[in-house]
């Protein structure tokens, strides 16, 4: 959902390449906790839009610390060079924008 993701489909498409019971269940109990909702998507009955929670969103600063850490420690990470460096450069403001972009 940072990526700005939000229906079921655009999830199973994604690049880690999750399989469908799995990514199922990971979204239930996303919703069980209160980190995402799920709601219909008025412009098409049929498909569900899912959506960060506030308690969700609140996961945004310790999830770029993870990312700064596996980006140290993995010379394969996924992570944009230019958003590493935005993250380095100006944490504050990156967390300010992404949180915006959000809400």
């Amino acid at each position: 959902m940072f990526k700005g993701k939000k229906y079921y489909g655009e999830f199973l498409a994604s690049d880690e390449k999750i399989s469908t019971n799995i990514l199922a269940d990971r979204l239930e109990k996303l919703e069980t906790n209160g980190l995402i909702t799920k709601a219909i998507d008025k412009k098409n009955n049929s498909k569900k839009i899912y959506a960060l929670t506030q308690k969700g969103i609140d996961l945004l600063p310790m999830l770029l610390e993870m990312i700064a850490w596996s980006a140290r420690y993995d010379a394969n990470t996924g992570t944009p060079a230019e958003f590493l460096m935005r993250l380095n450069k100006d944490k504050e403001s990156l967390v300010r924008e992404l949180i915006s972009s959000l809400e």
